[in-house]
C-alpha cells in the first residue's frame, strides 16, 4: 500500500530535484590480483521504487559496515558535481549512477546542505546523516585510483540520508526542504572535519551536538578530540632517533615464564622518558654480530630515572626473540633499542581507572599502576588481571606493594588452573577466567575509564561485553601485540601469516614489519608499501588508498620514506601513510 503524502509546510521550499534513481546489486569485481565484492556500479531504474529504512526496492552495499545500515540508506551525488569532475578529468563518458549514487539530485551542494537537514522527495522523507565514506571502489568505479583524494581535497563527497518516513520516490520529483540541521554544519564542513588537517576542537565538539550525525562519525570525531588528552599525556616526541644502544642493568625472572630486562642508556645524553603504557622496539641478533638482525617490540613494565627502562618477556613457544633474550642476553650486553612509542596511556582526567590484563598483558598497566602509586592518587582503581597458576603469576608481590600506596586501591586476581599450593583468599580471589561476567560483579564505577591488555580474544569478549552494558567506546583502551586484524574493506579471502612475497627476492633496502615478525628486501616493482605489505600478507588496514582517510598510518621506528603521492594532511612525527610512500632506505615500520 502506498503511504500517504505528509502534509508539507506552505513555507517549505523546492531546493533542488531527482533527476535519476539508481539501483546495483554486489558483485564481484578483479582488482590489482584480487577479488573485491561490490556494488558501487549503480543503473537509472524506470517509475517509481520504495525507499525503505534499510535500501531501496532492488539495491544493496557489498559492506554493509562501511557503506549501508540505517544511517546510509541513500546515497546522493549532484549534477552539478558530475560537470565539474568532466572538466578536471577531460572525460565525457560518466552516465547516471557513475560515482555509486542512488539519487542523482539537480541542487544540494555539498557546502550548502548541512547534517540534520530534512528533506521530501515523492512520498519519503530523509534526513542528512554524513557524507561520503572515502573508499577505493570509486576508484575502481571511474578507472581513476586518486578518486577519492580528489573527491575530499575538492570539497565535493556526497552525502547519505536516513529514511524518516518510507515511502514511493520516482525520477524527475522535486526536493522540498522541511526543515535545516543544527549547528549548521555543512556536509563539507564536516567531510573536511575528519579528512583535512587544521580542524578546531570547538567545531569537533559541535558536529557531536548534531543527533542525526551517524555514529560511526561520531565515534571519529570522539577518537580526534581523545587524542588531544593522549597527545597531551605521551611525550611530544620520541626521546631519540632510531636504534641507540642501551646496557642491561638487571634481569629477574617474575614467573616461570617471564624474565624482566633492566635497560639504561649507554649515552648519558639519552633521555629516559617515556608514557607509563608505551612499548620499546629491540633489534636483536640471535646469531650473532654480523648476522641478520630481528626486530621485536616489548611493553615497559617500569620506567624510573634510577634503574632505566624495564621490559617483561614471556617466553613464547618458537619465539626467537623471546629464546634469545632469556636464555643468552645478561647484565653487561648492550641491545639496540627504539625510543618509546605508543598512544596506550592514561587519559589526562580524573575518572576512576580499571586495569584488565591477562598474562604477560599486565606490562603495560603495570606501569600505569606504579605511576598512579608515585602521585598516590585517590581515585577508584581497580587491578584485574587473570593468569593460569601462581607459578606462571608474574609480579604478584610488586602488585600488591603499589595497590598499599593508593588509597582506593582494588584487586581482583583469577586463576584460571590453580596449583596445589595456591590458596583461594590468599594468591589468588577467583578461579576461572576473567570475563565480562568478572566485571559485572564487580561492580566497578559508572565513569570509569578501561585499559585492557592481554591476548586477542580476551581483549575482544571483554570489549564487546562492556560495550553491551553500556560503557562508551571512548573509554575502552586496548593494547595489541602481534599481527592484528586490519580493515580491507570488500577484499575477499582469508589472508594467511606473513611471507615473503612471491618471486625473486628484491633487490632495495629492507624494510622490516616489526609486528610481523619479518624483514623484507624491498621491490621497487611495488608502488607504495602497502601494496608491498599485501604482498607479504602483513595486516594493514586501507581505505582510500590515496592519503586521505589514514586507515593505514603506520608508526615508523627507524630510517626514512618518500611520498609517491602528498598526503591531505601529513601524519605526525614518527607516522606514515604507507598507501603512498616507498623506502628511502633501510625502514622499521609498526606492522
Amino acid at each position: 500500500m502506498t503511504p500517504s503524502r505528509p502534509t508539507q509546510p506552505a513555507a517549505s521550499p523546492v531546493v533542488g530535484r531527482l533527476l535519476s534513481l539508481n539501483v546495483g546489486l554486489p558483485r564481484d569485481v578483479p582488482w590489482e590480483g584480487k577479488i573485491v565484492r561490490t556494488a558501487i556500479w549503480k543503473e537509472p531504474v524506470a517509475g517509481p521504487r520504495m525507499v525503505r529504512q534499510i535500501n531501496i526496492d532492488g539495491d544493496d552495499q557489498a559492506d554493509r559496515a562501511g557503506h549501508g545500515g540505517e544511517h546510509r540508506a541513500v546515497f546522493v551525488y549532484q549534477i552539478e558535481a558530475y560537470r565539474y569532475w568532466e572538466q578536471q578529468l577531460q572525460r565525457d563518458d560518466f552516465v547516471y549512477g557513475q560515482f555509486g549514487e542512488n539519487f542523482t539530485v539537480e541542487g544540494l551542494a555539498d557546502d550548502e546542505v548541512c547534517i540534520g537537514d530534512r528533506y521530501q522527495i515523492g512520498d519519503a522523507i530523509f534526513e542528512v546523516t554524513q557524507p561520503r565514506v572515502t573508499c577505493f571502489r570509486v576508484g575502481i568505479r571511474l578507472s581513476e585510483p586518486r578518486m577519492p583524494s580528489l573527491l575530499v581535497a575538492h570539497h565535493r563527497p556526497g552525502f547519505y540520508f536516513r529514511v524518516i518516513q518510507e515511502g514511493e520516490v520516482e525520477a524527475g520529483a522535486d526536493i522540498v526542504r522541511l526543515q535545516t540541521g543544527p549547528e549548521q554544519l555543512t556536509v563539507s564542513d564536516v567531510d573536511g572535519l575528519l579528512y583535512l588537517p587544521h580542524r578546531s576542537e570547538r567545531t569537533l565538539k559541535r558536529a557531536l551536538r548534531i543527533p542525526a550525525l551517524s555514529e560511526g562519525w561520531k565515534g571519529s570525531f570522539r577518537e580526534l578530540l581523545e587524542q588531544t588528552q593522549r597527545t597531551a599525556a605521551a611525550p611530544d616526541h620520541a626521546a631519540w632517533e632510531g636504534f641507540v644502544p642501551l646496557t642491561v642493568t638487571a634481569v629477574h625472572r617474575e614467573s616461570s615464564t617471564v624474565v624482566s630486562f633492566s635497560l639504561h642508556p649507554a649515552d648519558a645524553d639519552t633521555a629516559i622518558r617515556a608514557a607509563a603504557g608505551q612499548y620499546l622496539t629491540l633489534r636483536l641478533r640471535p646469531g650473532g654480530p654480523d648476522q641478520p638482525a630481528i626486530v621485536r617490540t616489548y611493553s615497559l613494565s617500569a620506567i624510573t630515572p634510577k634503574d632505566g627502562f624495564r621490559i617483561s618477556v614471556k617466553l613464547e613457544p618458537g619465539g626467537a626473540g623471546s629464546a634469545f633474550l632469556q636464555q643468552h642476553v645478561k647484565a653487561g650486553d648492550t641491545i639496540d633499542v627504539a625510543a618509546p612509542r605508543g598512544s596506550f596511556v592514561l587519559r589526562d582526567n580524573d575518572h576512576p581507572v580499571v586495569m584488565i590484563s591477562a598474562g604477560v598483558g599486565a606490562t603495560p598497566v603495570l606501569a600505569m599502576l606504579r605511576l598512579l602509586a608515585e602521585r598516590k592518587d585517590s581515585r577508584q582503581v581497580w587491578w584485574i588481571h587473570g593468569a593460569r597458576s601462581g607459578q606462571e603469576h608474574a609480579f604478584r608481590q610488586e602488585v600488591d606493594q603499589l595497590l598499599t600506596a593508593l588509597p582506593n586501591g582494588h584487586r581482583i586476581t583469577a586463576y584460571s588452573h590453580p596449583g596445589a599450593d595456591d590458596v583461594l583468599g590468599e594468591s589468588f580471589d577467583r578461579p576461572g577466567r576473567i570475563t565480562t561476567e568478572t566485571i559485572e560483579r564487580a561492580q566497578l564505577p559508572g565513569d570509569a575509564d578501561y585499559y585492557i591488555c592481554g591476548p586477542a580474544g580476551f581483549m575482544q569478549e571483554l570489549s564487546a561485553g562492556l560495550a553491551a552494558h553500556g560503557v562508551t567506546p571512548e573509554r575502552i583502551s586496548m593494547e595489541i601485540f602481534g599481527t592484528i586484524e586490519a580493515s580491507r574493506p570488500g577484499v575477499l579471502g582469508d589472508r594467511p601469516a606473513p611471507h615473503q612475497p612471491p618471486g625473486p627476492p628484491g633487490q632495495g633496502p629492507v624494510v622490516t614489519f616489526s609486528r610481523s615478525n619479518l624483514a623484507v628486501a624491498w621491490d621497487p616493482s611495488y608502488s607504495n608499501l602497502l601494496e608491498f605489505a599485501e604482498a607479504c600478507d602483513v595486516p594493514v588496514s586501507f581505505s582510500c588508498r590515496t592519503g586521505v582517510c589514514h586507515s593505514c598510518e603506520s608508526g615508523i621506528v627507524d630510517g626514512a620514506v618518500t611520498y609517491t603521492t602528498q598526503p591531505l594532511e601529513p601524519p605526525e612525527e614518527g607516522r606514515v601513510l604507507v598507501c603512498c610512500s616507498q623506502p628511502t632506505g633501510e625502514v622499521t615500520l609498526e606492522l
